[in-house]
């Protein structure tokens, strides 16, 4: 099995709903979000996948939340905007686009992340 990982960044603020503690402030990231593509097979140039291909696609995603107020946001809106559902949004838009994505990784800090993958 091959992998390869393409990660982009975007800094935006945002405040968890229903949550006590620090966070249900509003407060900023620079956050970095990585998504991993994978295949059993390479295509005729060696390559799972074209890295510019999936930094484009998922440069597009993140685009709405650059610099943002991610609870003025759709889904977030609604949805809280957690490390979690970020993840689970971004791979879900990146899904209908890159073929054999595997995960997408959403890193709020250098010490602490979460993943999505199905």
């Amino acid at each position: 099995m091959f992998s390869v990982r393409v990660e982009s960044v975007f800094s935006s603020a945002h405040n968890l709903r229903g949550y006590k503690g620090k966070c249900e402030a509003l407060h900023g990231h620079n956050w970095k979000v990585e998504a991993i593509v994978s295949s059993e097979k390479l295509d005729p140039a060696g390559m799972v996948i074209d890295f510019t291909v999936v930094k484009k696609e998922l440069n597009a995603v993140l685009n709405n939340f650059d610099h943002a107020y991610l609870n003025k946001v759709k889904p977030f809106t609604t949805l809280n905007p957690t490390s979690e559902n970020i993840a689970r949004f971004v791979y879900g838009r990146l899904k209908k686009k890159i073929p054999g994505l595997s995960s997408v990784t959403v890193w709020e800090s250098a010490t602490s992340c979460a993943t999505y993958h199905e």
